[in-house]
């Protein structure tokens, strides 16, 4: 009888015990960018200024390929969007770029967040036509979901090409608020 009243006591300690760790322990850790293991994780770019990209020169790519890659991405402007999708009959932001990189014998991941550990990381100042952008559009996750590709910067704006579930592929400006809230880095592939 003794050993059972002793228990109790025990029993209610190692619960309250468990129950104060766990709850502790809970929302202690914050959402990141997983970019690679050799990339040391940096403050996200966000709050585009179009003067950061006001150049009097323009850089231009390395590889001529670039121009070929946009030319056949800009031929699916008005594309449907579609989950999944990598032809004129419906297209997603990933499978557009996929498909436009596949047409220039450059293979890319399928996905936008396995597109985001490709290449080369850049400042918005050093972006140039054929780099890829990459957002955050889920406000409830904290992960990549989404890409584009620069077409041209004009004026400072820089000016890409992906597919939205609304419009499909389209052409948007990185100023334009939704976009600039979301960015969060922009990617040199080739």
């Amino acid at each position: 009888m003794k050993r059972r009243m002793m228990m109790k006591p025990l029993l209610k300690y190692s619960l309250m015990l468990c129950t104060a760790i766990f709850l502790s322990s809970c929302g202690s850790s914050k959402p990141k960018v997983v970019t690679t293991k050799k990339e040391v994780r940096t403050k996200k770019t966000r709050h585009y200024n179009p003067e950061v990209t006001k150049r009097n020169n323009t850089i231009k790519p390395k590889d001529e390929r670039v121009y070929d890659i946009v030319n056949y991405a800009i031929g699916f402007e008005g594309t449907k969007y579609k989950y999944g999708g990598t032809t004129k009959r419906g297209m997603d932001c990933s499978g557009l770029l996929y498909v436009s990189f596949q047409e220039n014998d450059i293979q890319l991941p399928r996905t936008s967040r396995a597109m985001s550990l490709q290449g080369e990381r850049l400042y918005l100042k050093d972006v140039t036509v054929g780099d890829l952008l990459f957002f955050e559009t889920n406000k409830n996750k904290k992960v990549i979901n989404h890409v584009g590709m620069v077409v041209d910067i004009s004026q400072g704006d820089i000016l890409f090409i992906h597919s939205t579930t609304s419009l499909g592929v389209v052409i948007s400006k990185l100023s334009e608020n939704y976009w600039n809230n979301t960015f969060v880095m922009a990617r040199r592939v080739i």
